[in-house]
């Protein structure tokens, strides 16, 4: 067997298409085709729901958000495979851009990563609490707690600084509450298809 194989069938080549879709698309200066931009939404550009998710206002604000994609995917990686980790990730986006656009009709646009990572983060948590780890609720409060945080008082000046943008909080918010909704998802897909290992 090919010592390549594990790595092709596992959730690190995603992760690094991922970042190298990100990079080209922040390279191509693609926002005016791409980012979540309610207007456009409204008038039928459907796809901007999934793919705001993968632009970003500048350099900081891909690097932020890349390296939180890979040291997720390193903290809890007994439950991702290459295919759940892909089915996840796609879920994610597309839930984040419908949360944003039904929930906050206040909010005109939105590019980046960090919504879909707060709830990628929430779903390794309680899937942690699930196998028995302890720690899960531990990470688990802390998220909710960051988030509680930000919907008061908003996020830090320094981040804003950072990105060259206002932080959008409630991408924070609404990625905490998709990733409790795929933790669900994945449960009672589990139930149906009990053989099926995602």
């Amino acid at each position: 067997m090919s010592k390549s194989k594990p790595f092709i069938r596992s959730s690190y080549l995603i992760a690094a298409l991922i970042s190298l879709c990100c990079i080209l698309l922040y390279a191509m200066e693609t926002d005016s085709l791409l980012a979540f931009r309610r207007s456009a939404i409204t008038n039928g550009e459907y796809w901007r729901l999934f793919t705001g998710n993968l632009l970003h206002t500048n350099q900081w604000h891909l690097l932020m958000n890349l390296a939180g994609l890979w040291v997720l995917l390193l903290l809890f990686k007994p439950h991702f495979k290459a295919l759940t980790f892909t089915l996840i990730f796609s879920a994610l986006c597309l839930l984040q851009g419908l949360g944003l656009y039904l929930f906050y009709p206040g909010l005109l646009g939105y590019v980046g990563l960090s919504g879909m990572l707060h709830g990628l983060f929430t779903y390794g948590a309680i899937r942690d609490i699930s196998t028995g780890l302890k720690s899960g609720y531990l990470l688990l409060l802390g998220v909710i707690i960051k988030v509680a945080y930000e919907q008061i008082f908003g996020a830090s000046e320094q981040v804003t600084e950072m990105i060259g943008a206002r932080v959008a909080t409630e991408a924070h918010l609404i990625g905490v509450i998709t990733g409790i909704l795929v933790v669900a998802l994945v449960s009672f897909t589990t139930k149906l298809k009990p053989k099926v290992n995602i």
